[in-house]
């Protein structure tokens, strides 16, 4: 068992037995399912819309070399620049590059889950530079020295005390602060950074292709000013982020804004083109767009998890799966948690360490149905198990006992002729461990539904 499981069951039980933890994901997650219920009803015909914008994320998946060189030369005709980064490495080397001929030394940060998976602020602490994460869920969590608990929320897993108490402990704010206050300091403090910055640095929610821009929507309006205030503007987005026309973004827009948080659509909707122009007289000088990959076309490589690329990051899959509501967002260890976490993080930071995301699943389905884009993520999970265990990168114990089942499974007499007494023994010696000490193990009934059966239809 390599460190990472055992961290993973380690983690998974201490957090699945905390009652406070377990009471602020479900009151936090209960209030979204609230809003998102309330969404719905903007829809005449949601399943109509959600298979509409799969079609549209599947084409382009299938087609993904063909549109990212359509987005670069119309990106590029404006007067754009756009770097393609194969790795983390290349990422990070090429946007120190930009800020060190820049000279920068203030950088203001959009909230985007691929710097996160960069680990970006760990960069530039590490180059002197400072950093400072402008959505407030995230400089939340950075001032406590964390990462982002849930994709949407990055401080979902903190309740207004827990904010209240880091305040007075980092600025010496007044320890009963209320939520209002600290998100007015929060908005002054950053405004200062905002006007001192020399980069700013966002994401993309969605990169289209025949427009050549960057589509940024968010609800607090400082993505906004990441790109209106600093010089140079880098967007590290995924090759995956791409769509083939602005006419689709009719239909992106309100199924990310419904989905992720209930609303008709999100309050700053921004489409990006490139830098400021002489005619604009605001944003950058400059205006980059680092396009990762970072083993998304590994993951291309297999014909049914590659549906997974599709995803629009709503944050719908976490928020209905009852797995990430008992364990928490850190637990998985990874950048992307949850359901849609579960099938790539194996492919992104390798399978051999990652396998066990798969198996942390009950496949109720639930995810599947949330989701916007119609990705089958249960049934991707299925596909990851299966590739873990064709690999042998599962317990010879795990595989021994699956075999097993497997040839009783497909064997009727084996099934009934040992006794419900032998049946039992063999439960409680092989099973009680697996079944765990806060579970009473089941017991097989006397008779067989089948047996039973042909005593009622003789």
């Amino acid at each position: 068992m390599n460190h990472i499981y055992q961290k993973f069951l380690d983690d998974a039980e201490k957090k699945s037995f905390d009652p406070e933890h377990r009471k602020r994901l479900d009151h936090n997650i209960g209030k979204y399912d609230e809003q998102v219920a309330r969404g719905k009803h903007q829809y005449k015909n949601m399943e109509l819309a959600k298979r509409r914008a799969a079609n549209i994320k599947h084409k382009t998946i299938n087609n993904l070399d063909k549109y990212l060189v359509e987005f670069e030369n119309n990106f590029s005709k404006r007067g754009g620049k756009v770097i393609w980064a194969p790795n983390e490495k290349d990422a990070h080397r090429e946007i120190m590059h930009i800020i060190k001929n820049a000279k920068a030394q203030v950088i203001v940060k959009q909230k985007t889950m691929v710097s996160e998976e960069l680990e970006l602020n760990e960069l530039f602490e590490k180059n002197k530079r400072e950093v400072f994460e402008t959505d407030l869920g995230e400089y939340i969590v950075q001032m406590a020295g964390e990462k982002p608990y849930h994709i949407l929320t990055p401080a979902m897993h903190k309740s207004k005390e827990d904010v209240a108490k880091l305040f007075h402990e980092k600025f010496n704010m007044p320890a009963g602060s209320t939520p209002e206050q600290i998100a007015h300091f929060v908005r002054d403090k950053l405004r200062r950074e905002f006007i001192r910055a020399d980069v700013g640095i966002t994401g993309g929610n969605f990169l289209i292709a025949d427009a050549g821009a960057v589509v940024l929507t968010e609800n607090e309006g400082n993505g906004l000013l990441c790109m209106a205030f600093p010089k140079i503007h880098i967007a590290v987005v995924g090759i995956e982020k791409l769509i083939p026309s602005i006419e689709d973004l009719d239909l992106f827009l309100p199924l990310l804004a419904q989905h992720g948080t209930g609303q008709h659509i999100t309050a700053y909707n921004n489409i990006v083109f490139g830098p400021g122009t002489e005619t604009e007289p605001d944003g950058p000088e400059e205006m980059y767009v680092i396009l990762l990959d970072n083993r998304r076309t590994e993951l291309l490589k297999f014909k049914e998890q590659r549906r997974a690329l599709s995803c629009i990051r709503c944050g719908a899959c976490l928020n209905g799966c009852p797995i990430y509501r008992s364990v928490g967002g850190y637990t998985y260890n990874a950048t992307y948690s949850g359901p849609i976490g579960s099938v790539i993080s194996p492919h992104y930071l390798g399978m051999k360490e990652y396998n066990h995301l798969s198996f942390a699943s009950s496949l109720c389905g639930k995810c599947t149905e949330v989701c916007p884009v119609k990705i089958p993520l249960h049934e991707l999970l299925l596909h990851n198990r299966h590739e873990a265990v064709s690999k042998k990168y599962v317990s010879y114990t795990w595989r021994t006992i699956v075999s097993a089942w497997k040839t009783v499974m497909l064997h009727r007499w084996m099934i009934d002729k040992p006794s419900s007494g032998l049946k039992n023994r063999m439960i409680h010696r092989f099973g009680r461990k697996m079944w765990g000490p806060r579970r009473t193990l089941p017991k097989i009934a006397p008779k067989s539904f089948r047996e039973r059966w042909q005593e009622t239809h003789p």
